[in-house]
């Protein structure tokens, strides 16, 4: 798929920069609490730590998910689907599974492009017509086509470990004289914690952008993904706070961020021409001619969000179809 070494150098910078941090943090947490391993001893805790993270990250992700395996007889649309998508992507076809959440969606996770896992949940498959729902499912297997979702399972736990370090540091009630150097400590953890987000944040965007690329170079309509990606912004949209909050620590693996869903139906509404909950062909078109700005707030708010803003998507997806 084309341009993908930029998505993979980008991915393998952030992954060495989070990995930096946190080996420089638990040296300094090792040194102040009198535990020195050395450098190899650093160096393989924080290898392990990693490393447990990949191995039970995915399994991790289908628990929280509440997914299972979903038979060719339940659905055997999702799976001619996800076949012939995977066969156009030369991938084995991944596990197929239904997300018993109750919101419309579709996500990827495994460790590798041979153990890959698609799930779409429940309310997905009546949302979208078959053209929307093959692009989105385009879209996951791009994400396993890129190998990206196990890089996010791993860098996505190392802003956490910073922020207990952190934690630990600021309210220990160690009052020996290296009390004033552990606060310090503590405030530099808490840095490193918002800035491991921010990294997290930017590779979750920057590889959104590459599976919808690959969605397309799969065969499908540019029009389809964005107009599956309007109708899962409404289904998010109208669930409860409860069903968003439960599911937000994963919504990176989303096809969209299920956090903003209101404003990205706002988004989304600018480039529905005719009003009909759906972006068409004539609709992109229009827009792709259309003079259509991001305001500040939105693009300040888009460093916070794990997916790229829905019109700036549109208009990649815009320029796939039209400057060809």
């Amino acid at each position: 798929m084309n341009g993908t070494w930029k998505l993979r150098l980008r991915l393998w910078i952030v992954s060495l920069l989070m990995f930096a941090i946190v080996f420089a943090i638990i040296v300094l947490a090792c040194t102040l609490t009198g535990y020195r391993f050395g450098f190899g001893g650093y160096f393989l805790i924080s290898i392990g730590i990693i490393f447990l993270q990949y191995w039970f990250g995915p399994s991790l992700v289908k628990r929280t998910m509440r997914v299972r395996p979903l038979s060719k007889a339940e659905s055997p649309k999702i799976y001619a689907m996800v076949e012939e998508m995977s066969s156009k992507a030369g991938i084995p076809t991944p596990e197929i599974g239904v997300s018993e959440i109750g919101i419309p969606n579709a996500f990827a996770y495994g460790r590798s492009k041979g153990s890959g896992h698609i799930a779409v949940t429940a309310p997905i498959i009546n949302l979208l017509d078959d053209d929307e729902l093959k692009a989105v499912i385009g879209h996951e297997i791009g994400h396993i086509k890129h190998n990206d979702m196990i890089v996010t399972t791993v860098i996505s736990v190392l802003p956490m470990i910073c922020y207990y370090l952190a934690l630990s540091f600021l309210f220990s009630r160690d009052n020996n004289e290296n009390a004033g150097i552990m606060i310090i400590i503590g405030i530099v953890g808490y840095g490193a914690y918002l800035l491991g987000q921010l990294l997290v944040l930017f590779v979750s965007r920057i590889r959104e952008y590459y599976a919808d690329q690959a969605s397309v170079e799969l065969g499908n309509k540019p029009s389809a993904l964005v107009s599956g990606l309007y109708k899962l912004s409404y289904g998010a949209a109208r669930a409860s706070d409860k069903t968003i909050k439960d599911v937000s620590t994963n919504r990176a693996f989303f096809a969209n961020d299920i956090n903003h869903g209101d404003r990205d139906v706002a988004c989304f509404q600018q480039i529905d021409f005719d009003h009909d909950g759906r972006i068409s062909d004539e609709d992109l078109a229009k827009f792709y001619r259309a003079e259509v700005v991001n305001s500040f707030s939105d693009n300040f708010t888009e460093l916070f969000s794990t997916h790229p803003d829905s019109l700036k998507r549109a208009r990649r997806l815009a320029e796939l179809e039209f400057e060809k």
